[in-house]
């Protein structure tokens, strides 16, 4: 049965007549040729599939372009975090006295003068992590490694306000760091 097409197998076995079989090869002829002169389309079941999988091609390929462009973008800003608090950190003390701020619900320590106490404590100076120790910075750079990395910031105090004309209770100040 190898030799004999599907259309006699058909016939021989009795499940169409030739007039079946005729007119669905009559059928085929018409539809080929109306396909050929540009009147039908054909049937592009392959031909949509095959779009189909380029599609779905081209959209992994675009997520994939995304993610490779997100790193891209996180390393370049951990290089300006890097570069922004190395230009403007400022140089380490040995002194006796000490600063002390919690980090990660432990109390840490930094060395540092009355001045940087000070600056500390009314928020023109921040401390960040950096290098697996803590860095000094001026506010205006902590608040640009607060913009592109804000798990860097260890501690950014508010600035400080003027005190009103019209307190009664101006003349007395209330000190931010008590030393023990």
């Amino acid at each position: 049965m190898a030799g004999i097409s599907l259309r006699d197998q058909l016939l021989k076995a009795g499940l169409v007549n030739e007039k079946q079989a005729k007119q669905v090869a009559k059928s085929k002829q018409k539809e080929q040729r109306l396909v050929h002169k540009g009147q039908a389309v054909a049937d592009d079941a392959a031909q949509r599939a095959a779009q189909d999988a380029m599609a779905e091609k081209a959209r992994r390929d675009q997520e994939l372009n995304r993610q490779q462009q997100e790193k891209a973008e996180q390393k370049a800003r951990t290089a300006q975090v890097k570069q922004l608090i190395e230009a403007t950190r400022l140089p380490k003390l040995t002194t006796e006295d000490y600063y002390n701020f919690v980090d990660d619900k432990k109390v840490k320590r930094l060395s540092v003068n009355s001045l940087m106490r000070s600056k500390l404590s009314n928020g023109s100076l921040a401390i960040v992590h950096h290098g697996g120790g803590y860095e000094v910075i001026p506010r205006e750079a902590a608040l640009k490694v607060q913009e592109r990395d804000p798990r860097r910031i260890v501690m950014l105090s508010e600035p400080t306000e003027e005190p009103d004309a019209d307190d009664p209770y101006a003349a007395y100040k209330i000190p931010d760091d008590l030393m023990w």
